[in-house]
């Protein structure tokens, strides 16, 4: 008689850690070997495509790999995302000219797009509400650790190595969490065989491809291609909304996303992640550019941003028990507002460490906010709906990331065109990058501070948003046990 396999769960969450790490430290390593890359591959014109097809393929495939854990079940998807990450991985250490890179990117964006959701889910299954809450809390510090040790491992590798390694120090580590997946993760047997519906997977993938391009294209204010892109966009939509309608088992669950508690969460995990993209985008050009500190003193303002995610996870999965899911994450929404005020208050003459002090405080706030999100969506989900439901809110997360890359630039090129400089946010970018400013640079600092502040502005509007949009999420009773085999 066979013995029954038992998962261990200690050893599959260390492989859920090696597979997320992977994902986490892609855009810090990344970035930093890009100019390497570009003097080597050249196609400076088209190299951005490289970090937004990467997120563009990741946010299109999110949802469509959590309907296919649902019904394949989650170690199959899970094995398949991996190789194609690891396979795209390699590829991208061959790249022979930068429209490879970008197709190769992209491809290794699709595998992004399965681990994430179907790791989490994973977490979801094998654990109780009590006891994720502290899981997460690792798995938030895989980020924060990947963010530090990104741009450190990137300049490493590209000052003694080829920049390929990059790339090819995922094929370990991916190999190992495919190991442990194997050996140590076993699913029930009861899970019903489904229908997959390709149709609404393509169609998906194309409409939110065609927003993602136009959105991305809309802050280099390319708008003929913005205007192609919304009318492709519009017609898959449409074609979406008619298939979903017929197919059997749909990729897009209306009755999933209509739930108040599942929608009032995504909304705010969306308003969060845009609030966020700005903080990390204009936050370092303001202490370097206006408050003129290195580059050292920026990156540091904004790293206790990323040290504050786990503690405020860690936080609340230890009082996760006595203030409940909603409390924490009503208290993760409010800390992001008053986080914002610190920039808003800023000034030329102001200490980076105020700065600082904000971006832990936003940093402190999203670490409650995204995993009590997660976990209360989680909880309120059957075994059948747990993927698509997981992917739903890391698909609102990242599409808000999208979306306020495009907002606030346009803000702060609005900002700078009202000052009436000739400066724009790219020379700018440019300019910090290269250690200095253009022209006169005390009059150029004064644009820069008038233009953030309302970047600034615009990040504590959409912070205070999220926070009203967290008031709407119902208080979700705990209690809901295991439902697989788990040691």
């Amino acid at each position: 008689m066979t013995t029954p396999r038992t998962t261990r769960r200690p050893l599959v969450i260390a492989a859920v850690m090696a597979a997320m790490a992977m994902v986490a430290i892609e855009a810090t390593i990344v970035s930093t070997a890009m100019p390497g890359i570009v003097g080597e591959l050249g196609g400076l014109s088209i190299y951005a495509w490289v970090f937004s097809g990467f997120l563009l393929t990741q946010t299109a495939a999110t949802i469509v790999f959590g309907k296919l854990a649902d019904i394949h079940g989650r170690k199959p998807v899970l094995l398949i995302g991996i190789a194609v990450f690891l396979a795209a991985s390699f590829l991208c250490g061959l790249a022979w000219s930068m429209p490879a890179m970008i197709a190769f990117r992209l491809i290794q964006g699709i595998g992004a797009g399965a681990i994430q959701p179907v790791s989490l889910t994973i977490v979801g299954d094998l654990y109780t509400a009590r006891e994720r809450g502290r899981i997460q809390g690792f798995l938030a510090s895989v980020w924060a650790i990947s963010a530090v040790v990104g741009p450190l491992a990137g300049g490493f590798i590209v000052a003694h190595a080829s920049w390929s390694w990059i790339f090819w120090i995922n094929l370990p580590v991916g190999v190992v969490a495919s190991g442990l997946f194997l050996a140590f993760l076993h699913e029930g047997e009861r899970r019903e065989r489904r229908p997959v519906d390709a149709a609404g997977a393509a169609l998906f993938t194309l409409t939110v491809a065609a927003l993602m391009v136009g959105l991305t294209e809309a802050g280099e204010g390319r708008w003929p291609v913005v205007g192609l892109a919304a009318g492709v966009g519009l017609v898959a939509a449409v074609l979406l909304a008619v298939q979903e309608r017929r197919a059997p088992e749909p990729v897009i669950d209306a009755s999933l996303w209509r739930r108040r508690p599942i929608a009032a969460a995504n909304a705010a995990s969306l308003l969060a992640g845009m609030a966020l993209i700005g903080l990390t985008t204009f936050l370092p050009m303001y202490v370097q550019g206006v408050l003129g500190q290195t580059p050292i003193v920026a990156g540091m303002a904004l790293t206790v941003m990323v040290l504050g995610w786990p503690m405020g996870a860690t936080l609340a999965a230890r009082n996760l028990h006595r203030f409940g899911l909603r409390r924490i994450l009503v208290c993760g929404s409010l800390l992001l507002p008053l986080g914002a005020v610190a920039f808003v208050t800023l000034e030329p003459g102001s200490s980076p460490v105020r700065a600082g002090l904000g971006s832990l405080v936003m940093g402190f706030g999203m670490g409650l906010l995204s995993n009590a999100a997660l976990m209360l969506i989680q909880e309120i989900v059957p075994w059948t709906q747990r993927g698509s439901a997981t992917a739903s809110n890391i698909f609102s997360r990242n599409l808000g990331s999208t979306l306020g890359a495009t907002v606030f630039g346009a803000v702060l090129n609005h900002g700078l065109s009202a000052a009436g400089s000739t400066v724009t946010a790219d020379s700018l970018q440019q300019a910090l990058a290269a250690g200095g400013l253009p022209g006169d640079a005390e009059s150029v600092r004064l644009v820069l501070q008038h233009a953030l502040h309302q970047t600034f502005w615009a990040v504590l509007l959409i912070s205070a948003l999220a926070f009203a949009t967290a008031l709407l999420v119902p208080h979700v009773a705990l209690g809901r046990t295991r439902e697989v085999p788990a040691e």
